[in-house]
Order: C-alpha cells, then sequence, then structure tokens
C-alpha cells in the first residue's frame, strides 16, 4: 500500500478528515474530529510504511500475537492502539484495510448521539 491509497481509502469515509495537529510531518485522519488514523509521513520516506490504528483491546493483544507486523502503539495508549507495519510480510493490504475500517468503526461507536446523527446525515 501507497501513502496514496492509504488516503484514498480513509478520505472517502463519511465524516473523515485529514489533519496535522502536531506537527507538519504526522498525518491524521479523524472521523467528526476524533482520530481513527494516524502516520508519520518522515517514516514513509525512509520506506517504513507505519500506521496506528485504535483497535479492540481483546482484538489488539490477539493480533499483536498473531502478526509480527503489529506492535502496540508507538507513543499511543498500547492497551486500545496498535502500529501496523504496511508492506511487511505478514500484513497484507486486505487486512490492513480490514483493520483501518475496525478502528474507523470503533471511533463511530464511541461518538455522541449527536454526533452519529450528523455523521448520518452527511
Amino acid at each position: 500500500m501507497h501513502i496514496e491509497q492509504l488516503r484514498d481509502f480513509c478520505i472517502v469515509k463519511k465524516g473523515v478528515t485529514e489533519h496535522f495537529p502536531f506537527d507538519e510531518s504526522t498525518l491524521v485522519f479523524k472521523v467528526m474530529d476524533k482520530m481513527f488514523l494516524l502516520t508519520g509521513l518522515n517514516n514513509w520516506e525512509k520506506g517504513e510504511q507505519k500506521i496506528n490504528l485504535k483497535c479492540n483491546p481483546e482484538k489488539a493483544e490477539e493480533l499483536r500475537g498473531e502478526y509480527e507486523g503489529i506492535i502496540p502503539g508507538f507513543h499511543m495508549n498500547k492497551k486500545h492502539w496498535n502500529t501496523v507495519i504496511l508492506n511487511s510480510s505478514d500484513v497484507s493490504d486486505d487486512l490492513a484495510r480490514e483493520l483501518i475500517n475496525h478502528s474507523y468503526d470503533l471511533v463511530v461507536l464511541g461518538l455522541t448521539k449527536k454526533q452519529k446523527e450528523t455523521l448520518s446525515n452527511l
């Protein structure tokens, strides 16, 4: 997966916006102003395609045990976030898309009733 493919996959989701809230190289995708994916563009330039994704805590542990390319979230709450190393030997693009969808869905589930209504009207 290339950075353009990642962006294209994320930005078409309902209510998604992209930001650089921390610095000019950390790209963050949010749904209704809540983070569901972040990645360091500097890493991509070095050939290290890594993304941080929100994850159900039980599933996060399971994924870390099953895939070498999935580790506790770098600089994140390790209970709820994983770092996924894209283009690694055991993380396919399909798995990456599935995990991005899971992260997005988790964040949407946690939105307030009003935010969910706003999202459904977009």
